[in-house]
């Protein structure tokens, strides 16, 4: 399991636009790498406006947002667009960048177990995992993240 102090794990994905995007390209930057389970759903979709709308200020910080999840690039995409998101939403279909960060886990609802994206976010900060948040407050996530840096 990944803690604060370790060397983030190196990756590459293709964003909502078709771009690849590689971990490496925000070498200058703090990133905050959210995973969240999928687009669309109520509580993803709280969080990603959550973001959108203080993506003002984590960029003054300094921030770079990348978003997570297994869903498609067409799925980013219309999401992205749906919710006019200015941030990045890899598509992690083979689950490569979720299994590298140990996010990949058995999760339960209803009874019923099943394989699933744990919501965590990873600040990185010159290849280095500063903090984790785990199990993030969706409507406030901005917030927590702002408040790494007082």
């Amino acid at each position: 399991m990944l803690k604060p102090g370790d060397k983030a794990p190196l990756f590459c994905g293709t964003n909502q636009y078709g771009e690849k995007i590689c971990l490496k390209d925000f070498k200058q930057q703090k990133v905050a790498l959210y995973f969240y389970p999928k687009d669309g759903t109520p509580t993803c979709t709280v969080q990603a406006c959550n973001l959108r709308d203080h993506y003002a200020p984590l960029k003054k910080k300094g921030y770079e947002v990348i978003g997570v999840s297994a869903d498609t690039v067409k799925q980013h995409e219309k999401f992205s667009a749906k919710h006019q998101l200015p941030f990045s939403l890899i598509a992690d279909t083979d689950l490569t960048i979720v299994q590298a960060y140990g996010v990949w886990t058995e999760k339960q609802m209803f009874g019923n177990k099943y394989m699933g994206i744990a919501r965590t976010t990873f600040i990185i900060e010159k290849g280095i995992i500063r903090e984790i948040i785990r199990k993030p407050v969706s409507k406030a996530h901005a917030e927590e993240i702002l408040q790494l840096n007082k």
